[in-house]
C-alpha cells in the first residue's frame, strides 16, 4: 500500500468511527416516528447529519476528491468516496441494532478501500485492495460451505418487480440453500466476508450500499460480481452478488 493509500486508510478509519458516534447518539435518542422517502423507504435526521459530517471531513482533508452519497448527491473529483451514512435505516428507525455506516474509496475505476461499521455492536470491518479483510483488526475469510449447507441473504428493492424477487428466492431454495433477510445489504456483505453467511444477492443495489462490502468479500477470499465500481452501474446501481467460491455459479446464475 502506498504512503498516500495508507494515509487515506487511516483517515477513513478515524472518520467512520466519528460518523458512527453520531449515528449511535441518534439511535439512542431517536423519536418514536420516522419519515418515508417513498414506499418502505424511511429516512431519519441521522442519515442526513452523518452524511454531511463525512462530506465535510472529506472536503477538508481531500478537497480534490469527488463524492457520491445516498442523501446529498454527487460531486466530481479526481477520486471518489462512496458513502451510505446509515444502511439499514428501517432497522435503525425501529430500534433494531442491525445498521451500519458504509464508506468506499474508488480510484482508477476500482474500489481501493472499504469500511463498514455497526456502531451499536462495535463491529468494524475494513478492507484494502490486495491487503486482505479484517474485523476489529483480526483477519476474516469466507465460509467453506457448499450449497446444501449454505445460508444466503437476498436483498429486496422496490426497483425490481416483486415477481423477479420471488423467482430468485425460489431458485435459491431449489438449489438447496436457506434464505434470510436482515435489512442491511452492506452488513449482509460484511457477514459473507466473515463467513457468518455464505452468499448475498440483490437484483438492484446502489453503489453506496455495495462497494465497501464487495471489497471485503473479495479480500476475504470470496467471489463477487464485476462492474459495480464502474459506470454505468456506479451511478445507477444494478444487480450484485457475493459468495464463497462454492456458491459462486449459483449466485451468478440467479442474480
Amino acid at each position: 500500500m502506498t504512503d498516500e493509500m495508507t494515509a487515506r486508510a487511516a483517515f477513513l478509519r478515524e472518520m467512520v468511527g466519528q460518523a458512527g458516534e453520531i449515528a449511535l447518539r441518534h439511535f439512542r435518542t431517536r423519536p418514536a416516528g420516522f419519515a418515508l422517502k417513498g414506499p418502505q423507504d424511511p429516512v431519519t435526521e441521522a442519515d442526513t447529519e452523518v452524511e454531511r459530517f463525512i462530506r465535510a471531513r472529506i472536503a477538508r482533508d481531500w478537497p480534490q476528491d469527488g463524492f457520491l452519497g445516498e442523501e446529498t448527491g454527487r460531486t466530481e473529483g479526481e477520486n471518489l468516496w462512496v458513502v451510505d451514512p446509515i444502511d439499514g435505516t428501517d432497522n435503525f428507525a425501529r430500534g433494531i441494532a442491525h445498521f451500519c455506516v458504509s464508506i468506499a474509496f474508488v480510484a482508477g475505476g476500482r474500489t481501493r478501500l472499504g469500511v463498514i461499521l455497526n456502531p451499536a455492536t462495535g463491529e468494524l470491518y475494513e478492507a484494502g485492495a490486495g491487503r486482505g479483510a479484517t474485523k476489529n483488526g483480526a483477519p476474516i475469510s469466507v465460509s467453506p460451505n457448499p450449497p446444501a449447507q449454505a445460508a444466503v441473504e437476498l436483498g429486496w428493492s422496490t426497483r425490481v418487480p416483486r415477481e423477479a424477487y420471488l423467482a430468485a428466492q425460489t431458485a435459491f431454495l431449489d438449489a438447496g440453500t436457506n434464505v434470510r433477510r436482515h435489512g442491511s445489504g452492506a452488513l449482509a456483505l460484511a457477514w459473507v466476508a466473515e463467513g457468518r453467511t455464505d452468499g448475498y444477492a440483490e437484483l438492484h443495489m446502489n453503489a453506496w450500499d455495495a462497494l465497501a462490502g464487495l471489497l471485503l468479500v473479495a479480500e476475504a477470499g470470496g467471489t463477487i460480481c464485476t462492474g459495480a465500481d464502474r459506470a454505468p452501474q456506479l451511478w445507477h446501481g444494478g444487480p450484485v452478488f457475493a459468495s464463497n467460491p462454492l456458491l459462486a455459479p449459483i449466485m451468478e446464475r440467479i442474480a
